[in-house]
């Protein structure tokens, strides 16, 4: 399976034909000029030196080293191979996990404590631990959502990809909770009938869509919404990273808070249970709400991590790079020795 984590860069790939059209202008306007001082053949005998190839040659490596840049800024993964083992009974679950800036906060009510994130992943990895018979999905979103992991029943695969989910990987931020829901819709298996969830863990500072709605329409197609609630109605600090934290446009710490009443009512379109994350039994009590859910016998099949591909595109991208450094729009002085067109002609001419 081959995948992007950043595929929206992809749409860089569209000014390689404007490049290559503004290099044909260019070429046809210096054709014209140069048919000011007199024939084709006459002036490129004033110019021996200059290829009329090179130019075209160094454009095509140009348009190939920006397409390889590209292709690894939209970080291409593959190895995210299927495998099925057997059949276990179990239900379908997908998390959603918010990874907006605002989740870099502090989770409780002191700005130095442990981050809304990293509090969201040690409840998952519990979570995780007890949905042995069961499917788990991931999904992560901000201003836009993405899978993250397919459908699989390996406990451990969903945990690995867990542990690498953070903020920076959604580049366009907000909190689109609606967006998120309707995608984790697409996760679930289309021919199973086994009980389905989704687990959505966020601030629920929704700025984006309807979330509400968007829940009411997964529990109309028989899929329970929960929500786990991560963060103090106090609220908290967003950390930059460089030891101080975000301001607005007027120079104002920004104050990021959980937006409880939101979160309640998601999960009671939902037909869910909302937990607040910093509760002690958080975990039991969204365990307890899935167990209650009926099994059925479900495909084991267990996903490898997806395997970051970048690497194979910069070393294409060096060389491409090296080549057009070393390449030069004069002739090279060993194949103009040479000329091979003449040298065939001759030996025509002698078979003859």
């Amino acid at each position: 399976m081959f995948s992007f984590a950043n595929p929206e860069f992809l749409y860089l790939l569209l000014l390689l034909p404007a490049i290559a059209g503004l290099f044909l202008l260019e070429r046809i306007a210096r054709r014209r000029k140069l048919a000011d001082f007199g024939r084709d053949d006459q002036v490129r005998q004033l110019m021996p030196d200059v290829s009329p190839r090179k130019p075209l040659v160094r454009l095509i490596i140009i348009l190939l080293l920006l397409a390889m840049a590209i292709i690894i800024l939209a970080r291409p993964r593959a190895g995210a191979a299927k495998k099925q083992t057997g059949n276990v009974n179990g239900i379908e679950v997908v998390v959603a996990m918010d990874v907006s800036n605002s989740m870099n906060a502090s989770s409780t009510s002191d700005p130095q404590g442990m981050s809304r994130l990293q509090r969201s992943k040690m409840i998952m990895e519990k979570l995780i631990d007890r949905l042995r018979n069961d499917k788990v999905a991931l999904v992560v979103f901000a201003g836009k959502s993405y899978m993250q992991m397919p459908m699989t029943i390996d406990g451990q695969s969903a945990k690995m990809f867990l542990s690498g989910i953070k903020t920076s990987m959604v580049p366009m931020q907000g909190t689109a909770i609606g967006s998120a829901i309707d995608l984790s819709m697409t996760a679930f298996s289309k021919e199973s009938k086994a009980s389905k969830a989704i687990i959505l863990i966020t601030d629920a500072e929704n700025f984006e869509d309807d979330a509400v709605d968007a829940a009411k329409r997964a529990s109309h197609n028989d899929v329970q919404v929960n929500v786990i609630g991560i963060g103090t109605n106090e609220g908290a600090p967003i950390p930059t990273g460089n030891g101080d934290y975000m301001v607005d446009d007027s120079g104002q710490t920004i104050v990021t808070r959980l937006d409880e009443e939101k979160a309640q009512q998601i999960a009671k379109a939902g037909h869910g249970t909302y937990v607040q994350g910093n509760a002690t039994d958080a975990v039991e009590v969204l365990d307890d709400t899935l167990k209650k859910l009926a099994t059925t016998s479900l495909s084991q099949v267990t996903f490898t991590k997806n395997d970051e591909q970048f690497p194979v595109f910069a070393w294409i991208a060096l060389v491409l790079l090296i080549a057009n450094v070393l390449l030069l729009n004069r002739k090279n002085p060993w194949i103009a020795k040479h000329d091979f067109f003449k040298l065939r002609e001759k030996r025509n001419d002698d078979n003859v």
